[in-house]
């Protein structure tokens, strides 16, 4: 499914790639004045992100990772044949470039991404392409470099932090309950309420929709 969130005046463009056997969503966020885009979570299916990449008429910018789980990376080497930008990921998971255990699991070859990562992403940092700056948050408990991507006062990108009426699993090695559940409230909950999460899989909400619609993580303790 290609869904193109947004398009107008403006404000920035949006498309949607769900990619993949775990329908894991690839964004193409751009600038609608330079066409400048960030390229996050290319995890499968190169060929359609790439596709829409061209349809839209985008500049790829960057590659940021908002974690390194087997669905969000595997698909960061042919797309950075076509667009060598730089690629960006918190350092905590850059070790899952390269897990056996998941590749074992599910019978992938090594390395899931041959390149090295050129940015290691810390909270605070931020990435600008054309008009957009994406604000990073470390928010772990998913996986331990797990990373949202805030646009105020428009969206944040979620990964698999929060999702609508949901959050990450934490049973997998690295995650942590009580680390994702801070990570929510202590940080994602105190966002503007009116901001769109666009999560790593599934639909889009809000963050005041969440807060107090959630059943897993609401905005009190």
């Amino acid at each position: 499914m290609v869904d193109e969130i947004a398009d107008a005046g403006a404000m920035p463009i949006v498309a949607c790639v769900t990619v993949g056997d775990f329908e894991e969503n690839c964004y193409l966020y751009a600038c609608p004045h330079t066409r400048e885009a960030a390229i996050i979570d290319p995890g499968d299916e190169p060929e359609r992100i790439l596709a829409t990449i061209q349809e839209l008429q985008l500049i790829p910018k960057y590659i940021i990772n908002t974690h390194g789980h087997i669905d969000h990376i595997c698909a960061i080497d042919a797309v950075s044949a076509v667009y060598p930008v730089p690629l960006a990921i918190h350092p905590a998971d850059v070790p899952l470039y390269n897990d056996e255990e998941t590749a074992q699991a599910y019978g992938h070859a090594l390395p899931f991404v041959k390149r090295s990562p050129d940015i290691l992403l810390n909270a605070g940092d931020t990435i600008t392409f054309g008009t957009i700056t994406l604000a990073v948050l470390h928010t772990p408990g998913h996986t331990p470099g797990g990373i949202c991507l805030v646009h105020e006062p428009y969206c944040v990108f979620s990964g698999d932090t929060l999702f609508y009426r949901s959050i990450g699993r934490t049973d997998f090695p690295g995650g942590d309950y009580k680390q994702i559940e801070h990570s929510i409230r202590h940080t994602l909950y105190t966002l503007d309420d009116e901001l769109v999460v666009f999560p790593g899989h599934g639909q889009p909400t809000t963050i005041i929709e969440e807060k107090y619609e959630n059943p897993f993580v609401s905005a009190e303790e």
